[in-house]
């Protein structure tokens, strides 16, 4: 059964590589309120899952933070 809108004319369906593309494209940018308005911005890159200051901050020693000057990082 085809969906109809507020005009009464039939929807059409969306073929499957737009959706696709829909798809790919809401996992690369975020929807976002900025000064009232709706935004798309680019996600931040995730390594397992996590951000690039997160998997730093639980994986590297000591030595790596103070050669990489993140010093800010170290407890």
């Amino acid at each position: 059964m085809k969906k109809s809108n507020s005009k009464g004319t039939a929807k059409k369906k969306q073929s499957a590589a737009h959706k696709k593309r829909k798809k790919l494209r809401k996992l690369e940018y975020k929807t976002v309120l900025i000064n009232g308005k709706q935004v798309k911005v680019k996600r931040e890159p995730l390594i397992d899952g996590l951000t690039h200051d997160e998997f730093i901050r639980q994986n590297a020693d000591p030595i790596f933070l103070h050669q990489n000057k993140l010093w800010y990082l170290m407890d």
